[in-house]
Parts: structure tokens; C-alpha cells; sequence
């Protein structure tokens, strides 16, 4: 473990029991790990274990609780402020659910690895709580319909990462559990690399020492797509409603001058009420109108062609009813439509961006 050394281990604990302390105890005395612990509010009723704690690990507390990432962040903070050389951070949960070994070997994958962001991957065989494996099964579906990359475990809190990437991990947005949700939408969004290393699955006790919220949680890790689907949804309605009432003014002209003409005068309308809402609301872009405007045109320009060939398409074969055909139409395009503002029109990137 020679080549280790220069390691940061960060455990950010709320409320934590004798879990955490047999888990630091472990790391003490078989690496050369330094040992971080973040007590994110836990209360007075905590404080032996933190104290005990802190014969083996250095220990920053503060008295409310502000969740998990904020915990994450300040640990970041600490180790950028206070380490200036080469070194790697491993972040790992306080309920037991990373062994040494696991820990170890997301820690030297890191250490091979100095440009990637590593996941410690669960394989999800054997016992495991049913919340737990529905929970990860959504969340893997949600990340890569917002990003178009597959990651096996997106809620594994066992990660590494090289410690000149703490300032861009600072920035990311984001205190709670939707941080780590944040923390792989930002980093593939700019193009950066993710390793995945398998781990062992553990969870004790059904999980119960877990402080994730189903309800609000859930809402903090996926309300981005939620907002795009918002945003997305209204769009569809002004373009839907204003498309049939056209195709009723114009039934008596020829077919695919009707819906041609009904489309791209629905499209244009919907297209302007997306950009603004999207924009504001939703990716909350600061910059300069012009240059996203322009390449919304443009997104909106190919999405309108394919809309329209798709649907003159399908009501000329499979779907002749020209109202049906429009629905179907408008959801094959929504998924092409959200990736291109994410990754290209409304893309922080995060690299450019001051501390």
C-alpha cells in the first residue's frame, strides 16, 4: 500500500452508531489513510462517539444539520486548504456498508487513475432491501435518460477522486443526497471519465441506520428531470392544442398540407414557450440571450424537421389519425430534445468557472 500514502478518507456521519467507529478503527490500523469525519449536526447525544472517534480520525462538526453533500463539501474545503501536494480522496458511508478491502480498492484505483471519478459498484446479489434495489434500478434509469451515460450504481457513496479535482467537486451544486446524484450529471456533462470498481454489497439490519428520506430525497435527486418534464409537458400542451386547432381550420386542404402547415406554426409557438421556461427555470443559463438562443434555434430547427417527417409518416402508414400521430411523435423526440439542451445549449461547464 506503499504507492497509497497520500490518501484522504472522508465519512460524512449524521447521527452515526459503533458501526463507524469498528470501520475507522480498521483503516487506522491497517493504512496509512488519513481519516476524516464530518459530524453533519448530529446533536449532543452524539458527541462520545465523536469523541472516541477522534482517537483515530480528525473530526469537523457543526450543530445543524445541512445534509450530506454540504458534509461532503466541507471535508473538500478542508483537505484543499490544507493539502497542497499530490494526494486522492476516497468518501465512504458511516453505517458499515464499505469494508476495508472495498475501501482499499477504490482507493488504488483512484490512485491509477488520476483523471477519473471512481465509483465503488455494488453488484445488488444476495439479500438486498427491496427499497434499495428499486431505488438504485430508478435512479440508474433517471441518470441516463438526463445524460445518456450508463453507470452501474449512481447512489454509491463510495467514491475517489484526485485531489486536484476538489475545487470543481466544491462548485457542484447541491447539499444534500442529490450532491452525488449532481456530482456524475456535472462530471459527464464535461466530458470527464468515470471508472466503476466492483464492490461487495453489504447492508445491516435492512439498512435502518439510513437517514434517506423516500419523499424528499427522492424529489431533491430527480426534480432536474422532473423540471424538464414540467417544462417539456407545457410546452406539449401549447403545441398540441394549438396543432389540432390548425389542422381544424385547414382539414380542407390537402393532407400533408394540413398537418405540414399545423406543425411548424404549433412547433415555432411551443419552441419559443420551451426556450424561455427552460432557460430560466429549469437549467437557470445566465448567459448571454443570443448565443443560447441560437443554438435552441437550431436544436429547434432539426427537431422540427423530424417531427414533421415522422409525422407525415405515421399518418400516411401506421397512425392515420392525425391527432394520435402527433402524441406519438412528440414522445419519440422528447428524450433526443432533453439531451441536446443538457449536453450542448445549457451545459455548465463547471471548469471554467472561478472557486
Amino acid at each position: 500500500m506503499a504507492e497509497t500514502k497520500k490518501v484522504f478518507l472522508v465519512i460524512p456521519a449524521f447521527e452515526p452508531d459503533q458501526e463507524m467507529i469498528c470501520l475507522i478503527q480498521k483503516v487506522h490500523a491497517q493504512t496509512d489513510f488519513q481519516i476524516i469525519i464530518v459530524d453533519d449536526g448530529s446533536g449532543e447525544a452524539y458527541a462520545p462517539i465523536f469523541k472516541e472517534a477522534g482517537n483515530y480520525a480528525y473530526v469537523i462538526s457543526y450543530g445543524i444539520n445541512k445534509g450530506k453533500g454540504y458534509a461532503l463539501k466541507t471535508a473538500f474545503s478542508y483537505i484543499a486548504k490544507m493539502h497542497s501536494g499530490e494526494g486522492n480522496v476516497v468518501t465512504a458511508d458511516s453505517d458499515g456498508q464499505h469494508s476495508l478491502e472495498d475501501i482499499t480498492a477504490v482507493a488504488e484505483a483512484t490512485v491509477k487513475r488520476p483523471d477519473s471519478l471512481v465509483l465503488g459498484r455494488r453488484q445488488f446479489a444476495g439479500k438486498v432491501p427491496i427499497k434499495s434495489r428499486l431505488g438504485n434500478s430508478v435512479t440508474r434509469k433517471v441518470f441516463e435518460l438526463s445524460s445518456g451515460i450508463k453507470v452501474g450504481d449512481t447512489q454509491t457513496g463510495l467514491r475517489g477522486v484526485n485531489v486536484k479535482e476538489l475545487p470543481y467537486m466544491i462548485r457542484i451544486e447541491g447539499n444534500r443526497y442529490e450532491y452525488e446524484t449532481n456530482m456524475l450529471l456535472y462530471w459527464t456533462r464535461d466530458k470527464k471519465d468515470i471508472y466503476e470498481q466492483p464492490i461487495e454489497t453489504i447492508y445491516l439490519n435492512e439498512n435502518k441506520g439510513s437517514h434517506f428520506h423516500p419523499l424528499k430525497d427522492s424529489y431533491q435527486i430527480y426534480k432536474e428531470i422532473i423540471k424538464f418534464s414540467f417544462s417539456s409537458g407545457i410546452g406539449f400542451l401549447a403545441d398540441y392544442f394549438l396543432y389540432a386547432l390548425l389542422i381544424i381550420m385547414t382539414q380542407r386542404l390537402p393532407l400533408n398540407w394540413s398537418v405540414g402547415i399545423s406543425n411548424i406554426t404549433a412547433r415555432i409557438v411551443s419552441a419559443m414557450i420551451n426556450y424561455a421556461i427552460n432557460r430560466k427555470y429549469v437549467f437557470k443559463d445566465d448567459r448571454k440571450v443570443m448565443k443560447t438562443a441560437v443554438q435552441y434555434i437550431i436544436l429547434a430547427v432539426i427537431i422540427l424537421i423530424l417531427n414533421t417527417l415522422i409525422l407525415s409518416l405515421l399518418v400516411n402508414t401506421l397512425v392515420p389519425n392525425r391527432f394520435i400521430a402527433k402524441i406519438i411523435a412528440e414522445i419519440i423526440l422528447f428524450i433526443f430534445s432533453c439531451f441536446a439542451q443538457k449536453k450542448i445549449i445549457f451545459r455548465k461547464k463547471l471548469a471554467e468557472e472561478g472557486c
